[in-house]
């Protein structure tokens, strides 16, 4: 068997971790993460694009399923049906353009929003409704807005292109 690319799930926080340690091993990974400006200047400036998970390429022949369960911060590969699923390498090279093309464009821009922006949801389940954008979330193109629903300000996870900043009208 030949190595292929897999995806690897972590404990919270701990993806940097686990990468440094399976390259100290000779281990080919890939962790995707993009450059923030974070509000607080004491917060990280990198995040992951997608929390928890890393990629990495084995023959799981060689290096055992179980090898990669015990490695300090992991949790386990992602499988279905108790199989270890394959990611392909056209994804993970599509991946790797993706955040070029980002980083080469000074990160994820969703139209200047700002904590506090009044936005109006445009698509989805709650299209139609006014909210107030509450914050970018790491994973792309998601965002978090507060919106007044049932009595009730609630925070929803939604995709970025699922909003457009309110036209403030004089």
């Amino acid at each position: 068997m030949t190595a292929q690319w897999y995806t690897l799930f972590s404990k919270p926080r701990k993806e940097a971790q686990i990468e440094s340690y399976l390259k100290s091993k000779g281990v080919v990974t890939f962790y995707p993460t993009l450059k923030i400006d974070p509000v607080n200047p004491r917060a990280a400036r990198t995040r992951g694009f997608f929390p928890r998970y890393l990629f990495i390429q084995v023959d799981l022949e060689e290096v055992g399923i179980s090898g990669l369960e015990w490695i300090p911060g992991a949790v386990g590969l992602v499988q279905f049906g108790g199989v270890p699923a394959p990611v392909p390498d056209q994804f993970i090279e599509e991946l790797q353009w993706r955040l070029v093309q980002i980083e080469r464009v000074g990160g994820l821009h969703l139209d200047g929003l700002k904590r506090g922006d009044k936005v109006k949801i445009t698509s989805g389940p709650f299209a139609g409704y006014e909210a107030v954008f509450d914050a970018h979330l790491s994973a792309e193109q998601r965002v978090q807005v507060l919106l007044h629903w049932l009595g009730r300000d609630r925070k929803v996870k939604i995709n970025a292109n699922a909003i457009g900043k309110r036209r403030v009208r004089y």
